[in-house]
């Protein structure tokens, strides 16, 4: 039987293809990446989505300082909640926080000595939490401009 070419080896060989060990190296390898990947994305789009939503509470208390303008001084009740300065913000809508629940409103406010309150539940939706799922309350956001 006649030795078979050098050049039909190195189409076997390039035929062959990757080894078990190969397959897993390079899935092994991929997982890593996108674990490293995915927790860097979450976290960042948590730190906008928090950012956002201190945006908004500012959006909404522009709106109510207008509201109060024609309203000699007044802001809304909290029986009344943020709808009636609805015409106030931005589409004649109450906005939301970035995970799209509804703020809470208080009038007056119910820490401190202020005449109203917003608060964001955060991300959870529920009061208290950490990172994300913080409460974001509009007494303690002060000036985004130092950010």
């Amino acid at each position: 039987m006649p030795k078979p070419s050098r050049s039909r080896l190195v189409r076997r060989r390039s035929r062959a293809g990757l080894t078990l060990v190969e397959i897993m190296v390079v899935i092994a390898i991929l997982g890593t990446l996108m674990t490293i990947v995915a927790v860097n994305v979450v976290g960042a789009l948590d730190d906008a989505n928090v950012d956002a939503t201190k945006l908004q509470i500012k959006k909404v208390e522009q709106g109510l300082q207008m509201y109060a303008a024609k309203h000699k001084g007044k802001f809304p009740s909290t029986s009344d909640g943020l709808e009636a300065a609805a015409k106030y913000f931005p589409d004649n809508k109450v906005p939301t926080d970035a995970w799209g629940n509804p703020f809470q409103y208080y009038s007056p406010g119910t820490n401190g000595d202020h005449p109203y309150e917003i608060i964001s539940l955060g991300k959870d939706g529920a009061e208290g939490g950490e990172g994300a799922d913080a409460d974001i309350r509009s007494w303690e956001i002060g000036d985004l401009s130092e950010d």
